[in-house]
């Protein structure tokens, strides 16, 4: 793997990832605005698979990793976060718990895929489950505030993720593959089942009726999610993780906080409390510590 500074056309791909999903969690919330989470499930995979079906090739990988995949990441992962969201978790808040789901990786790949933990992995997260707890224990159900609800749905989000995660390292297990591919077909996966769920949870009626009423910042909020969030961002996510070494890529992520934190007081005038920041300031902490970690083994070794 190349040992290569990053060029400044790697440094705009990254930021531009940054950007996307730093906006992400506010778009979520201007989508359900507009509809309810399944259905927004729905229509979210829906668009990122099925125009594309038609172009791109099944990628060369069994087809059990692929629905898992689309099982974990698109129902699991993002079911729990648009229900979530729903419930009452902020957008903020919610771009500071997702990022937990690289903790719950470390501790599943631990006995799933026989990976060693370091002694800094550990460290980060006991300092980010203590930011955890500070953030959970801010909850509230006043206007603007985060819900216990919420946060423990997001936590769920985050917990998908990791087994998405997992999946995906089992499959390059396999041998290398294309990830646009792998993530259009995985995304046609969800749809059904989000499908079945809005029809049980809403009823058909009010289904059809959230169709019948989408307007356009539901629409766009759609598109956003399945065109830029999931298939641009993980393309060029994937780019970079392929051209340089993981521990000069992941830190960027760290990123992703501070612009949905921001973009949250930008449009949704939230503003955490308090105890969130002092969590939040944990759990950023607690992910540096992991990486700085990594970064320090590498140097050495």
């Amino acid at each position: 793997m190349s040992t290569v500074p990053l060029s400044r056309g790697d440094l705009l791909r990254a930021l531009a990832v940054v950007v996307i999903w730093g906006l992400n969690f506010v778009v979520m919330k201007v989508g359900l605005q507009g509809v309810g989470p399944m259905l927004l499930g729905a229509l979210r995979f829906a668009a990122a698979a099925l125009p594309f079906l038609l172009f791109v090739r099944f990628p060369n990988l069994p087809l059990r990793y692929v629905v898992a995949y689309g099982l974990a990441q698109g129902l699991g992962q993002f079911g729990f976060l648009f229900l979530g969201l729903q419930m009452g978790m902020t957008a903020g808040m919610a771009s500071v718990v997702m990022q937990t789901q690289a903790f719950f990786t470390l501790l599943l790949a631990v006995p799933v895929l026989g990976e060693r933990a370091r002694f800094s992995q550990g460290l980060g997260l006991a300092v980010a489950l203590g930011g955890l707890v500070l953030i959970a224990t801010a909850h509230g159900e006043g206007p603007g505030q985060m819900t216990l609800a919420g946060f423990v749905l997001t936590l769920g989000a985050a917990f998908m993720w990791a087994i998405s995660n997992l999946v995906a390292r089992l499959a390059s297990r396999l041998g290398d593959y294309d990830p646009f591919p792998f993530i259009v077909w995985s995304s046609l996966f969800p749809v059904l089942p989000f499908v079945a769920l809005a029809l049980w949870m809403d009823g058909p009626q009010a289904v059809v009726a959230q169709l019948a009423g989408m307007r356009w910042p539901a629409a766009l909020a759609v598109l956003f999610l399945a065109w830029l969030a999931t298939l641009l961002a993980y393309s060029l996510w994937t780019q970079l993780l392929k051209r340089h070494p993981a521990g000069r890529v992941t830190p960027f992520s760290l990123l992703v906080p501070v612009v949905g934190l921001w973009a949250a007081w930008m449009f949704f005038d939230e503003l955490p409390l308090l105890q969130q920041w002092l969590g939040t300031g944990l759990v950023l902490l607690g992910l540096v510590v992991n990486q700085l970690g990594g970064l320090f083994r590498g140097r050495k070794g």
